[in-house]
């Protein structure tokens, strides 16, 4: 099947693709294989299937559907090149060789706010496998196919989701309360997608407006939507730790001190975050793992 678009840029310096995109989440509407990365998205213009080949510091753009573009005027954006990291300045040993080891990372920005925030409302409180595979059975049930050969999913559309009850969820592995947070913002997702338009500190402000979206998921959908290297998680389960530990050599800590240790690196914090994310640092784990749970009479 020949796409609707063809194009090409140069990347401006050096690019992992696979750890650049990793916040978007793999899944039906994402896959990264030897062939490079195929995404199937959702833009002002319709559907589109992106397709992706990094190769000598150049990518290959193909794209297919409506929204082909769209897409394709904005995938590099999507890969990072929008990302200035000139103004990080490791303060810390650790983060500095880190920063050293991943050169090619970047934080990518896919100007989708919606399809950010619904899985990022479905990690609220669960584990990462539970909310993972909630996403997973979501789109296979919701989403409809992606144009182009690809065979992906496209995420549910805004429609979709505001018109599904909350009891539908279940099957996901979604409990009423999350349901009607993705429910509700679906209704309203036009002012949700306002915020690419918007600077950070009102874009946060906005989100945050929207019933059940606190601190955690508005950082989560910043990321990943906006690209906001400063983007801080407050309220995450493991997080602290994992930078209390990093940072501090103590095991356990608190948000609290978790923001005191990144402070040397405001406006940048995202990107330690992201740092010691790809490179597996946690702290050591005591007792018993978060079981999963079961929704069905929530």
């Amino acid at each position: 099947m020949e796409p609707q678009v063809r194009t090409a840029f140069e990347t401006t310096r050096p690019l992992d693709i696979f750890s650049t995109l990793a916040p978007i989440g793999l899944g039906p509407s994402l896959r990264i294989d030897h062939d490079g990365v195929w995404r199937a998205t959702r833009t002002p213009d319709g559907p589109s299937t992106l397709h992706l080949k990094l190769s000598a510091g150049r990518i290959d753009v193909e794209a297919w559907g409506p929204g082909a573009e769209w897409a394709s005027s904005r995938a590099a954006a999507l890969c990072g090149e929008q990302d200035d990291a000139s103004a990080f300045r490791p303060q810390h040993r650790l983060i500095a060789e880190l920063h050293r080891r991943h050169p090619g990372l970047r934080l990518p920005r896919t100007q989708a706010v919606f399809e950010a925030l619904v899985p990022a409302v479905l990690g609220q409180k669960v584990t990462t496998i539970e909310a993972e595979a909630g996403y997973r059975a979501l789109v296979q049930a919701l989403g409809e196919p992606a144009p182009g050969p690809a065979g992906l999913k496209l995420p549910p559309s805004p429609q979709v989701l505001a018109r599904t009850p909350y009891w539908a969820f279940h099957r996901f592995g979604v409990e009423r309360r999350r349901a009607e947070v993705i429910i509700r913002a679906a209704r309203s997702a036009n002012r949700l997608e306002e915020i690419i338009t918007m600077d950070l500190a009102s874009a946060y402000r906005r989100l945050e407006a929207f019933p059940g979206v606190g601190p955690w998921t508005a950082a989560k959908v910043a990321l990943v939507a906006l690209g906001d290297p400063d983007a801080v998680p407050v309220g995450d389960y493991h997080l602290p730790h994992a930078v209390g530990y990093a940072l501090d050599g103590t095991p356990r800590s608190t948000d609290e001190r978790m923001l005191e240790l990144l402070a040397p690196y405001a406006g940048q914090r995202g990107r330690v975050i992201r740092l010691l994310t790809i490179s597996g640092i946690a702290a050591p784990r005591f007792g018993p793992k978060q079981p999963l749970r079961n929704i069905i009479n929530n």
